[in-house]
């Protein structure tokens, strides 16, 4: 691609790494570390990042949980613990970053966080990756658009998909993720969007089922336009819905709660029915640093319906272990 720097690309490409510096204002960057036990009742959610700003600049992780108590009701618990800024420290080849005492890997997560609420301490080892499909023109899940410098928001997948070993403590009670599900992705830039829904699951009743969507209202140039990435992998097959593939899709916002979506591309269909049970709130970056709550489920309900038109097949899938966040532009 003219103009456009190899290592660049191959930075892009590789969504793990710090894709920042430390000097740049405003400026966020964070990692999204899910892990998923086996039986699809535990989940927690590791977040950690930078956030530079004039007047607070500091690295963080967040964490979110649902949890199956021993009376199997389900419980969502979130916390943000803050570090100085040269708290944060990190090496490319081979990827590493640190956070305080916390460490996280390509090859796992340690993890020793404490505050008033809560004690989350223990290791979880991660199994092969699950990479998206990339290419030149597509170096990330953000397409043509991971190249323009002036984009509020940069999101990027490192592994739709992979096997954990280990586990954590959370107030001295082990939560074990053996033969459990991770999932790990990425944002970076200036802040997240004003409205927004993101859906992913990795967890469906078929085994090598996950998927990844999320719509946003970006600011473009002088313009803004409502774009959408979605990927959803069954098998060994990739099925790719983007606004830089010029696909189709719409939104039917059954309630703050819940969402339905109808995605098309020239070969395939796909509809998203997503519910909100019980949501936790969460930190977000704004221009003017980590101000902006917003609420996430863990453990929400996801059925997805995928049409093929060449084969006329038709295949559907659910799950109960899915995160959701549904973002309108009044909340926080």
């Amino acid at each position: 691609m003219k103009g456009v720097d190899a290592s660049m690309t191959k930075k892009l490409a590789k969504a793990i790494l710090f894709q920042g510096n430390l000097e740049k204002k405003p400026y966020f960057e964070g990692w999204y570390y899910k892990q998923v036990s086996n039986d699809g009742k535990q989940i927690i959610s590791l977040i950690p990042g930078i956030s530079l700003s004039e007047t607070d600049s500091h690295s963080f992780v967040q964490y979110i949980m649902t949890i199956h108590g021993n009376d199997n009701k389900k419980r969502t618990e979130t916390g943000y613990i803050s570090y100085p800024i040269n708290s944060f420290d990190y090496q490319q080849e081979p990827f590493q970053l640190k956070i305080g005492p916390n460490v996280f890997t390509e090859s796992k997560a340690v993890v020793r966080l404490t505050n008033e609420e809560v004690t989350i301490q223990g290791t979880v080892e991660f199994g092969e990756f699950t990479p998206i499909k990339h290419s030149l023109l597509t170096p990330n899940i953000m397409g043509i658009f991971a190249y323009f410098p002036m984009m509020e928001c940069v999101h990027g997948i490192v592994s739709m998909n992979h096997s954990l070993t280990g586990s954590f403590n959370v107030n001295g009670a082990k939560i074990d993720f053996s033969d459990g599900k991770g999932y790990i992705e990425r944002d970076w830039g200036k802040t997240f969007p004003r409205e927004y829904v993101w859906i992913q699951s990795n967890h469906f009743e078929n085994n090598e089922t996950s998927l990844f969507f999320s719509e946003a209202h970006i600011p473009f140039l002088k313009t803004a336009f409502q774009g959408f990435i979605c990927n959803l992998v069954v098998g060994k097959k990739e099925y790719r819905f983007a606004t830089y593939h010029r696909d189709s899709c719409k939104l039917e916002k059954v309630s703050e709660q819940s969402v339905k979506i109808y995605l098309e591309n020239k070969t395939a269909k796909l509809i998203i029915e997503a519910e909100i049970t019980d949501p936790g709130e969460l930190v977000a970056p704004t221009v003017s640093g980590m101000q902006k709550v917003i609420k996430e489920e863990l453990g929400g309900n996801v059925k997805i319906e995928l049409y093929l038109k060449k084969e006329k097949t038709l295949y559907k899938d659910e799950t109960t272990s899915a995160g959701i966040e549904i973002v309108d532009h009044t909340e926080g």
